[in-house]
């Protein structure tokens, strides 16, 4: 039985058919469609453009746009758990093959994963901060002592607790980054600090 890394719960039958259908595009029009999906993940509030983009490769490519829609909700489903619980791209690339995408296809999710995680976190942090209060945050250091990926092995990370307010409830938000996402991710915190700074 397929162990999944992002929930423990099985994915629904829909989701197992939409990834699997990529299956049945061609490298090209697969690697258009992911950067699509990747480009809203980074971007949410470019919704209008998003959709029209999603149209525009419905008809590039003769899909009828109701089943192409089904599988970009499951791709975003997807990546959103995924990124929820901070799967390394390794992980990514195995649990999209456990939904039946071909071992063909794995690779360009996976170095898309790659290549947006940093981009991925600073949105979702960003919308943290948005909507939330940051009421107390705790990091601490460690290294990777070993791991079925070799290379990971004596890397350093940090891992991030940020305890925010929704609205009266708190609640803790979990991060765990490599050194250099860290060191983007301070700089853009104090990036952010300096333009708060510049309005106040």
């Amino acid at each position: 039985m397929s162990t999944f890394y992002f929930t423990k719960v099985p994915p629904e039958e829909q989701m197992y058919a939409d990834i699997k259908s990529l299956n049945k595009f061609e490298e090209k029009a697969f690697c258009q469609l992911l950067d699509i999906v990747f480009s809203f993940l980074v971007s949410p509030k470019e919704g209008t453009r998003f959709m029209s983009q999603v149209a525009e490769f419905a008809s590039e490519h003769g899909i009828s746009s109701n089943p192409l829609k089904n599988v970009v909700k499951s791709l975003l489903s997807f990546f959103k758990s995924a990124l929820k619980c901070n799967l390394t791209p390794a992980q990514v690339k195995e649990d999209v093959e456990h939904l039946g995408l071909s071992a063909d296809n794995s690779p360009h999710v996976s170095e898309r994963w790659k290549s947006n995680l940093i981009a991925l976190s600073r949105s979702v942090v960003g919308q943290t901060f948005m909507v939330n209060q940051l009421v107390d945050m705790e990091w601490k250091f460690g290294v990777t002592a070993g791991s079925s990926d070799l290379k990971v092995v004596g890397q350093t990370f940090l891992q991030l607790k940020m305890v925010v307010d929704r609205g009266g409830v708190q609640e803790d938000v979990f991060m765990e980054l490599t050194l250099p996402q860290f060191y983007s991710f301070l700089h853009e915190m104090e990036r952010a600090k300096s333009t708060l700074e510049f309005f106040s």
